[in-house]
Protein backbone atom coordinates (compact mmCIF):
# COMPACT_ATOMS: atom_id res chain seq x y z
CA UNK A 1 0.00 0.00 0.00
CA UNK A 2 2.97 2.33 0.83
CA UNK A 3 4.20 2.06 -2.01
CA UNK A 4 1.22 2.49 -4.57
CA UNK A 5 0.79 5.63 -2.07
CA UNK A 6 4.37 6.90 -3.13
CA UNK A 7 4.66 6.28 -6.93
CA UNK A 8 1.52 8.32 -7.45
CA UNK A 9 3.58 11.26 -7.50
CA UNK A 10 7.26 11.15 -6.49
CA UNK A 11 9.41 13.87 -4.66
CA UNK A 12 6.84 16.09 -2.93
CA UNK A 13 5.75 16.68 0.12
CA UNK A 14 2.19 15.53 1.22
CA UNK A 15 -0.53 17.36 2.06
CA UNK A 16 -2.12 15.68 5.70
CA UNK A 17 -5.23 14.84 4.70
CA UNK A 18 -2.95 12.65 2.02
CA UNK A 19 -1.09 11.05 4.73
CA UNK A 20 -3.52 10.78 7.16
CA UNK A 21 -5.77 9.00 4.25
CA UNK A 22 -2.59 6.29 4.11
CA UNK A 23 -2.22 5.64 7.41
CA UNK A 24 -5.97 5.40 7.86
CA UNK A 25 -5.96 2.52 5.25
CA UNK A 26 -3.41 0.95 7.41
CA UNK A 27 -5.79 0.61 10.30
CA UNK A 28 -5.13 3.73 11.98
CA UNK A 29 -7.17 6.03 13.79
CA UNK A 30 -7.69 9.54 12.55
CA UNK A 31 -9.94 12.38 13.11
CA UNK A 32 -13.21 12.40 10.75
CA UNK A 33 -12.10 15.27 8.78
CA UNK A 34 -12.32 16.95 4.70
CA UNK A 35 -10.12 19.22 3.19
CA UNK A 36 -11.10 22.00 1.26
CA UNK A 37 -10.02 23.54 -1.61
CA UNK A 38 -9.84 27.52 -2.68
CA UNK A 39 -12.47 26.48 -5.07
CA UNK A 40 -14.99 24.84 -2.36
CA UNK A 41 -15.48 27.73 0.45
CA UNK A 42 -19.14 28.32 -0.92
CA UNK A 43 -20.09 25.02 -0.25
CA UNK A 44 -18.79 24.58 3.19
CA UNK A 45 -22.49 24.96 4.66
CA UNK A 46 -23.16 21.52 2.54
CA UNK A 47 -19.91 19.67 2.26
CA UNK A 48 -18.94 19.69 6.10
CA UNK A 49 -21.36 17.57 8.47
CA UNK A 50 -19.44 16.63 11.02
CA UNK A 51 -20.29 17.32 14.31
CA UNK A 52 -19.32 20.67 16.37
CA UNK A 53 -17.18 22.08 17.66
CA UNK A 54 -14.56 21.42 14.72
CA UNK A 55 -10.68 22.57 14.42
CA UNK A 56 -9.53 23.97 11.16
CA UNK A 57 -5.74 24.07 9.94
CA UNK A 58 -4.12 25.34 6.96
CA UNK A 59 -2.78 22.83 4.43
CA UNK A 60 0.17 23.09 2.48
CA UNK A 61 3.43 21.49 1.65
CA UNK A 62 5.83 24.66 1.82
CA UNK A 63 4.45 25.36 5.42
CA UNK A 64 6.47 23.37 8.28
CA UNK A 65 5.05 24.60 11.55
CA UNK A 66 1.37 25.75 11.34
CA UNK A 67 1.46 27.30 14.93
CA UNK A 68 4.27 29.54 13.43
CA UNK A 69 2.29 31.32 10.95
CA UNK A 70 -1.24 31.21 13.32
CA UNK A 71 -2.55 28.27 10.83
CA UNK A 72 -4.38 26.33 13.60
CA UNK A 73 -7.93 27.66 14.64
CA UNK A 74 -10.06 25.46 17.71
CA UNK A 75 -13.56 25.13 19.36
CA UNK A 76 -15.33 26.28 15.96
CA UNK A 77 -19.17 26.26 17.00
CA UNK A 78 -20.95 26.98 14.08
CA UNK A 79 -20.94 27.07 10.26
CA UNK A 80 -20.26 31.09 10.51
CA UNK A 81 -17.01 30.80 13.16
CA UNK A 82 -15.78 27.92 10.26
CA UNK A 83 -16.40 29.74 7.57
CA UNK A 84 -14.65 32.59 8.62
CA UNK A 85 -12.00 30.58 9.83
CA UNK A 86 -11.50 28.63 6.54
CA UNK A 87 -11.39 32.31 4.95
CA UNK A 88 -8.26 33.62 7.12
CA UNK A 89 -6.52 30.47 6.93
CA UNK A 90 -6.94 30.27 2.92
CA UNK A 91 -5.15 33.74 3.27
CA UNK A 92 -2.28 32.51 4.90
CA UNK A 93 0.99 32.18 2.02
CA UNK A 94 1.47 29.19 0.39
CA UNK A 95 -1.76 28.01 1.92
CA UNK A 96 -2.98 25.27 -0.60
CA UNK A 97 -6.28 24.06 1.78
CA UNK A 98 -7.87 23.74 4.98
CA UNK A 99 -8.03 20.77 6.78
CA UNK A 100 -11.77 20.87 8.56
CA UNK A 101 -12.05 18.31 11.47
CA UNK A 102 -13.71 16.86 14.69
CA UNK A 103 -12.28 18.07 18.00
CA UNK A 104 -10.35 15.11 19.29
CA UNK A 105 -10.68 14.18 23.20
CA UNK A 106 -7.81 15.79 24.87
CA UNK A 107 -5.52 12.77 26.02
CA UNK A 108 -1.62 12.14 26.46
CA UNK A 109 0.67 13.41 23.66
CA UNK A 110 3.00 11.84 21.71
CA UNK A 111 5.21 11.95 18.67
CA UNK A 112 6.25 9.23 16.52
CA UNK A 113 8.56 9.60 13.67
CA UNK A 114 11.10 8.48 11.05
CA UNK A 115 13.94 9.30 8.89
CA UNK A 116 16.69 8.31 6.50
CA UNK A 117 19.76 9.46 8.29
CA UNK A 118 23.17 10.19 6.18
CA UNK A 119 24.98 7.97 8.25
CA UNK A 120 23.03 5.23 10.36
CA UNK A 121 20.01 5.01 7.56
CA UNK A 122 16.43 4.32 8.34
CA UNK A 123 16.01 5.62 12.30
CA UNK A 124 12.82 6.07 13.89
CA UNK A 125 11.95 8.36 17.15
CA UNK A 126 9.73 8.30 20.04
CA UNK A 127 9.04 10.88 22.99
CA UNK A 128 6.80 13.43 24.22
CA UNK A 129 4.78 15.16 21.70
CA UNK A 130 3.51 18.33 21.01
CA UNK A 131 5.18 21.22 22.52
CA UNK A 132 6.82 19.38 25.25
CA UNK A 133 8.99 17.54 22.15
CA UNK A 134 10.83 20.98 22.30
CA UNK A 135 10.49 21.92 25.37
CA UNK A 136 11.80 18.49 27.40
CA UNK A 137 13.77 16.91 24.08
CA UNK A 138 12.85 13.45 25.52
CA UNK A 139 12.90 11.61 22.70
CA UNK A 140 14.78 7.91 21.96
CA UNK A 141 16.22 6.85 18.98
CA UNK A 142 16.41 3.40 17.23
CA UNK A 143 17.32 1.89 13.74
CA UNK A 144 14.10 0.82 11.43
CA UNK A 145 13.11 -1.64 10.90
CA UNK A 146 11.92 -2.46 14.56
CA UNK A 147 10.26 -5.72 16.22
CA UNK A 148 7.71 -5.11 18.68
CA UNK A 149 10.28 -5.97 21.46
CA UNK A 150 12.64 -2.74 20.21
CA UNK A 151 9.68 -0.87 19.87
CA UNK A 152 9.24 -1.01 23.59
CA UNK A 153 12.82 -0.94 24.95
CA UNK A 154 12.44 2.45 23.13
CA UNK A 155 9.67 3.87 24.75
CA UNK A 156 11.34 2.99 28.26
CA UNK A 157 14.01 4.90 27.20
CA UNK A 158 12.25 8.18 27.85
CA UNK A 159 11.89 10.00 30.85
CA UNK A 160 7.94 10.23 29.71
CA UNK A 161 7.26 6.16 30.14
CA UNK A 162 5.87 6.59 33.70
CA UNK A 163 3.34 8.95 32.14
CA UNK A 164 2.60 5.68 29.47
CA UNK A 165 1.80 3.50 32.77
CA UNK A 166 -0.60 5.97 34.62
CA UNK A 167 0.77 8.55 37.15
CA UNK A 168 -0.56 10.41 39.86
CA UNK A 169 -4.39 9.41 38.55
CA UNK A 170 -3.80 9.51 35.44
CA UNK A 171 -5.08 5.99 33.78
CA UNK A 172 -2.41 4.14 32.00
CA UNK A 173 -2.79 4.24 28.05
CA UNK A 174 -3.16 1.34 25.87
CA UNK A 175 0.81 0.81 24.88
CA UNK A 176 -0.21 -2.51 22.96
CA UNK A 177 -1.30 0.33 19.99
CA UNK A 178 1.51 2.52 20.48
CA UNK A 179 3.38 -0.31 19.49
CA UNK A 180 1.89 -1.64 16.78
CA UNK A 181 2.45 2.08 15.50
CA UNK A 182 5.61 2.36 16.25
CA UNK A 183 6.86 -0.86 14.58
CA UNK A 184 4.36 0.12 11.81
CA UNK A 185 6.43 3.58 11.31
CA UNK A 186 9.85 2.15 11.35
CA UNK A 187 9.00 -0.43 8.67
CA UNK A 188 7.59 2.64 6.46
CA UNK A 189 11.08 4.70 7.17
CA UNK A 190 12.92 1.13 6.15
CA UNK A 191 11.01 0.94 2.58
CA UNK A 192 13.25 3.39 1.73
CA UNK A 193 11.06 5.37 -0.16
CA UNK A 194 10.83 8.69 2.15
CA UNK A 195 12.66 10.61 3.19
CA UNK A 196 10.63 11.15 6.61
CA UNK A 197 7.48 10.73 8.26
CA UNK A 198 6.35 12.79 11.13
CA UNK A 199 3.42 11.70 13.27
CA UNK A 200 2.94 14.68 15.78
CA UNK A 201 0.73 14.57 18.05
CA UNK A 202 -0.35 11.29 18.45
CA UNK A 203 -3.16 11.33 20.98
CA UNK A 204 -3.36 8.40 23.60
CA UNK A 205 -5.79 6.76 25.21
CA UNK A 206 -6.82 3.99 27.76
CA UNK A 207 -6.85 0.47 26.15
CA UNK A 208 -10.56 0.76 27.14
CA UNK A 209 -11.48 3.68 24.34
CA UNK A 210 -12.23 2.03 20.61
CA UNK A 211 -9.58 4.47 18.76
CA UNK A 212 -6.94 4.12 21.77
CA UNK A 213 -4.33 5.96 19.59
CA UNK A 214 -5.63 9.15 17.18
CA UNK A 215 -2.99 10.99 14.85
CA UNK A 216 -3.94 14.76 15.40
CA UNK A 217 -1.51 15.44 12.69
CA UNK A 218 0.97 13.97 10.39
CA UNK A 219 3.86 14.90 7.56
CA UNK A 220 5.70 13.12 4.78
CA UNK A 221 8.36 14.14 2.83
Amino acid sequence: MIEDFINKDKNKTFLEHEVKGILKGMGFYVPKGIFISKEMISQIPEIVNIPYPLAAKVSSSKIISKSDVHGVRTGLKNRDELKRAVIELMQIEHAEGVLVEEMAPEGLEVIIGGVIDEQFGPVVMFGLGGVFVELFKDVAFGLAPLKRSDALGLIKQTRGYRLLEGYRGMPPVDIDNLLNMIVTVSEIIATGLIKEIDLNPVALYPASYKESAMILDAKML
